[in-house]
Parts: structure tokens; sequence; C-alpha cells
């Protein structure tokens, strides 16, 4: 069972694998004879096949359980993209006729080290043994449903990977444009050139209408693909305490280091309760008076809050500091003592022998014989301490802290670890090196820092808002959201002193914006078909305050507005206006007059390639290192316009590459460019796909 469970646990790594996450949650076969008996509800569709609310909404409160952390939203947002992964490429797979066998499959079982290294797993020579594997699943009855899930999770990946080598192999470079690569590195070109840039013409010389950018739009649909969006305006109106409410805090703290009177029931007199400083228990008093209960742990300095450190650990048992703030509490704190190197700081380097707990040893080994190679490591950085880190580095098998070096960091003497371990730790001083063995292997350890730790008793008050400071701020906030209904947003904010936080665009997914997390119902109400532009509404959250929303703008799928595409499209039409002008000011039979007239000086461009066309003074310019390369030497070229600015160019030379007999070597680079881009097979398929996205209606 603990194979299992630790199989379950970590069966994402059987999907790593696939490059583009596509991977399969864990589903039980949950569904009865009866289950279907509701009205069938989809929550979207791949090309025409529906996806089910149901089966979704399992595999979303699978994805929550492992996903730490993770809301709802956040899980039903990464199972929608597996979905429409797993949906597209099974269509592929179809097409394809892809087929996959037992040894497919146990392939994608052997990747995965938590069964592929599994002792339980491994012959007598270490290797994997599939007879193994099936009888431990056969012996354990929940095993075999489990088994049988794995076999679809492995069966999509191990199809993935066949697909995946297709897609690469029908990437290929051809000698011709292998021939064109060398060509581009290796032919030079020499040319003077005038340049004269856009920014010689104000932008405010320019403008671009509304109608241009929709007509250039419509030439580039695709990439002007406009998600249904709304976009709201809204003010917080936090939940913080008054000053009201601060003093009457301090002044309770305060209090709490006096002596105080409180009449006894049973005497029928008043008794004198010994304040802070003179409390017998001192436990018992702090949790009795304190937001926080009292912690007995010994804190060393680097954990005590940092700006009130140096003095709080300086303290004497018995002695008070404070009142002093931390975060939202006022406090207090008392010294009650202190140990000398409570904390120790080490670095180990682990050896372990098969049958050790969690080995993962480099190399098949008795207990003898790794004792007798952690000897030799100890015998190594005994010679050499400075060496310690770099040979962790090399040889530790504990996973963990390989890559640091072997730093295990700081702990106390209440942590969790091998009690040998401990003990080497905190019976020896600084910079001792020694080998210890536990259940783990053995540790070459270095004992690098020590630090001295206090126990501290702490009264703290969160300063919150009381009751009536609530009530003001809600009576505020309600007053804001009914008169915005009628009023100027901006205006009235104004009047009553608070700010409109920075307009935010939602998508219909969304359950944060800006410094507002977690708040799916403000997204919702923004997208329901109830609420019109202009409309108000105010949202309370716990223990942050209320949002007054206002829907400001409704944008339906489809193409880009002409103010939506406005910040990518401006720029490059006034740049086309802009070269127009430049352009019909280049009149001149040569560079000379041309950087007269316009006020430039001639540059000049050395050997540059069509592989690396980067002007001096310019930069990336192909149209004009192509155009030197086509005009002929000493001849005016015509106005090029560039990505900076105009230019016009005269070639003064064009060195031809060597002949060469064969371009093995630049077939080979753009072979490995055009591979890598098998990756984008999914955003195609994603481009090209009909999808219909109906997760809002249900989350």
């Amino acid at each position: 069972m603990a194979v299992l469970s630790k199989i379950r646990n970590r069966s994402g790594l059987l999907i790593a694998i696939i490059a583009f996450a596509l991977f399969a949650f864990v589903i039980g076969d949950l569904f009865q004879s009866g289950s279907f008996g509701q009205p069938s509800r989809y929550v979207g569709s791949v090309n025409g096949e529906d996806v089910s609310f149901e089966e979704f909404r399992l595999k979303v409160a699978n994805a929550e359980k492992s996903g730490q952390g993770m809301t709802s939203v956040q899980a039903a947002n990464q199972v929608w993209n597996q979905e429409i992964s797993i949906a597209l490429l099974t269509k592929e797979f179809e097409k394809l006729g892809l087929r996959v066998g037992e040894k497919h499959i146990v392939e994608v079982f052997k990747a995965d080290p938590n069964i592929g290294q599994n002792p339980m797993f491994l012959n007598a020579v270490g290797k994997f043994d599939i007879t193994k594997f099936k009888e431990y699943f056969k012996a354990n009855p929940e095993g075999i449903q489990f088994l049988k899930e794995r076999e679809k999770d492995a069966e999509l990946n191990a199809k993935y990977q066949i697909y995946n080598s297709l897609v690469k192999g029908g990437l290929y470079t051809t000698n011709a444009e292998g021939k064109l690569k060398y060509e581009a590195d290796a032919d030079k070109v020499t040319f003077d050139f005038v340049n004269v840039p856009y920014s010689s013409i104000k932008d405010s010389d320019i403008k671009i209408t509304d109608e241009e950018i929709n007509a250039y739009v419509k030439t580039k649909e695709k990439r002007f693909k406009s998600e249904e969006t709304r976009e709201i305006e809204y003010v917080l109106i936090e939940e913080k305490p008054s000053t009201t409410d601060e003093t009457e805090v301090k002044s309770k703290v305060d209090a709490l280091l006096l002596p105080s009177v409180r009449y006894n029931k049973e005497t029928g007199k008043n008794d004198t309760i010994p304040g802070f400083r003179n409390a017998t228990d001192i436990a018992e008093f702090v949790n009795a008076n304190s937001d926080i209960p009292f912690d007995s742990t010994y804190i060393a300095k680097q954990d005590l809050p940092a700006e009130h450190a140096d003095k709080l650990f300086a303290l004497a048992t018995g002695e008070i500091y404070g009142p002093y703030m931390f975060n939202d509490y006022y406090c207090i704190s008392k010294a009650l003592g202190r140990k000398a190197g409570e904390k120790v700081k080490s670095s180990h380097i682990l050896i372990a022998w098969d049958g050790a707990m969690r080995a993962a040893p480099k190399e098949k080994r008795t207990k003898e014989e790794a004792k007798v190679k952690a000897e030799g490591l100890l015998a190594q950085v005994l010679a050499n301490p400075a060496m310690f880190q770099m040979i962790a580095m090399t040889n530790s098998e504990d996973p963990s802290v390989q890559q640091n070096g072997g730093d295990m960091g700081y702990i106390t003497r209440d942590v969790n670890f091998a009690q040998p371990f401990k003990d080497f730790v905190f019976n020896n001083p600084i910079g001792k090196i020694g080998l210890v063995e536990t259940e783990f292997g053995y540790h070459i350890i270095n004992v690098t820092d020590k630090q001295d730790a206090i126990k501290m008793a702490t009264i703290a008050q969160k300063i919150a808002p009381s009751e009536q400071t609530n009530n003001k701020i809600y009576e505020q906030a309600t007053k804001f959201e009914m008169e915005a209904a009628s009023k100027d947003f901006a205006a009235l904010a104004k009047q009553m002193k608070l700010t409109v936080a920075p307009s935010a665009k939602l998508k219909p997914m969304d359950e944060s914006f800006e410094t507002i997390q977690n708040q799916r119902q403000i997204v919702k109400w923004a997208f329901a078909e109830d609420t019109n532009t202009n409309d108000v509404k105010r949202f309370e959250i716990p223990n942050v305050g209320h949002v007054i929303a206002k829907l400001k703008k409704v944008t339906p799928k489809g193409v880009m507005s002409a103010e939506e595409a406005r910040p990518m499209v401006e720029n490059i039409l006034k740049n086309k206006k802009k070269a127009e002008k430049i352009k019909a000011k280049l009149n001149g039979s040569s560079l000379a007059s041309l950087a007269t007239a316009n006020k430039v000086t001639v540059m000049n461009a050395v050997d540059l390639t069509l592989g690396n066309p980067a002007l001096p003074g310019a930069g990336f310019e192909p149209k004009v290192v192509g155009t030197a390369f086509a005009s002929k030497v000493g001849q005016v070229s015509k106005p090029i316009e560039g990505n900076s600015g105009v230019y016009v160019v005269v070639t003064k030379a064009v060195t031809k590459a060597p002949a060469i007999k064969d371009f093995k070597e630049q077939v080979t680079q753009l072979s490995a460019q055009a591979k890598g881009n098998a990756g984008r097979i999914m955003t195609a398929l994603r481009n090209e796909a009909d999808i219909e996205d109906n997760r809002a209606d249900f989350y």
C-alpha cells in the first residue's frame, strides 16, 4: 500500500515526458448507472466534441486536491487546457491510426523514477522487472483499478511520443537551404548609407484615425483577435483601525505591565494580580492576555523581528522590552532564558548502500563498501576542508542538498532528524568534520555554524478595527454605492476623499485583478447578462473591506476595436506616413547632397552579412543590407523603408564566400532549429480548432 500511495502521489512524473504538459488526472470509475439522470450539461466543446461538466468537475476537484493552495478557478483553467490538448491530439492520433502495445506503455512506466527505480520492482541486477510490477498490483485489490487508470495515461503518453517523433521527422532541411545559410553568413557587403530617422518628424505632427487602424487590422485579422472582456473601475474602502482603536489597544497592553485589582467571587474581596513583569505563571499570563499563544521554543536572533532583533536578543533574563509595534500587533516581550549553540548549521555528504532508507546510490554497493567509500571521502575533506562543497556536489547521494554543496541549513534540537546526526552536530564545535552512520547511510558531516537562542514571552494584541469603526466604514461604502449609481464615479470619489483604482480589464475566467485577490464574485457580476454598462455594485471582502465597482466597458469576442488595437498599430502606421514625408525630401544624386539636405551624416558599413544585418548606429535592418547586396556598385539606391528610418545606400563592394563542396554543418544547424519548432504544433492545432468555452457558466 505504501508503494501504491507513493505512485499515486507522484504520478504526475509520468506525464513530464510530454513537452506540452499533456497529462490526465487520476480518476476512478465513480459514475454509477444512475448518475446520468440529470439533464446533460457541457462545460464547452472542442471541434464539436462536447466536454461533460460532471466529468470535468471531478477532474477539477482532483486537481485541487493535488495542487498546493490551488483555487477551483485555477484548477478549472488547468484542466481545461489539458482537455483541449488531449482532445486535439487524440483526433490527430486517430487520423494517423497510431497504436501502441505493452512495450510502449512499459517504457512510459519505467520513465517514472517512482516506478522504474523502485527497489520493489527491480530484479537481481537492478533492472526494472515488469513481472514484479504486475504481481504487486495483482496482489493489491485497490491496485488493479489504479493500474488500469495509469495504463490509460501511459498509452496516451506513448502515442504522443510517436506523434512527436513523426512531426520532428517531417521537419527536414534541404541542401539548398544549407547553401542559402552559408551564403547569408559568409557573403559580405560594404556600403555607405544615409539614414533619416523616423524620430526626425514629431509624433504630434502625424495623426492616425480609427478608420486607418480598422483598415490595417482587417488585413491581419488573425493577429488581432479579441477575447470577450469587461472593463471595470472601482474604489476600495479598506477596513482599517481608527486612531481610537490603536489608542485603546496600546492602553490595554501598557496596563498589563502593572498590577491590577480584580474581584474574587470566592472570597468576596479584591485581589491584586501581578503584572507581566512579576507574573509567576508566565505561560498562563500570556495566553490570557495575548492574541498569539505562548511559545516555549528557543529563537535565534535571525528569527526575531528585524527592527527589534538587536534589543530583544540582548535582554537579560527577566528583563522587559517594549511596548513595540510588529506588523499589526502591539507587543511587549520578556526574556526567559538563553541557550548557547541551540541552532546549528552543517553540511554533509551522504553515501548510501543498497537497502538503506530512501537510498538512491549512484552505484550498487554493500554497507561495507559504502563505509569504505565514505572513509575515503572523509580523508579527502580532512586533508583539504575547503574542498568539502565540491566533493559534496560530486559525490553526495542526498539529492535535496546535492546542488548546494551539502548545506543542511540551521536545525534545532527538536527537529525531526536522525538522532546520530543531531548528536554529532550539537556535541561538536564549529569546524569539526566526522563520519556518522544513520539508517540513511554514512554521513561525512561538517559543523559550519552555531547560534545562541533565547526564550521569550511575548504579549501581542492585534490592532484591528472595532465594531464601531467597521460600522462607519460600512456606512461610507453603502453611501458611495448608492450615490455612484446616479453620479459621476470619479467626481464622487474625490468628493468623499476616496481613490479610484486604475481600470481593470477582466476575462471571463479571471478571479483576481490588480490588488484584489480571489474575488470571483466581482468578475461573475461584470459578465452577468443583467449587468449593464455604468451599473455599480458593492462587494464586501472579509478582512479587507469593501469594493464598489462600476462596469465601464463591454467588449464582445471578435476582432479588436480601433481603441484596443491602437497601442500595437499606431506606431506602425505613423512610421509609414513619416516614411512618405521623408522620401519626398530624399532627392539628390549623391549621398553627400542627401545628407546635407536632411542634416544627417554619411555613414559606412563594413563587411555586413544577411545573417547578421546590424547597421552601426542604426540597429537591425535586413531590408537595407539586402538592398545593398542587390544594388550595383557605385549606384545610389532608391529610398528604403527600414525599421528605424528611411535609408539610401551606395554599395562599395560585395565579397562572395569561397565555394565549398557540401553544407552539412549549415544543414545540421537549420535542422536542429526546425525540429525545435515541433513544440509549436499544439499552438497550431489550437489556432485552427473550433473551441467553445462555457466554463464561466459553472465557476
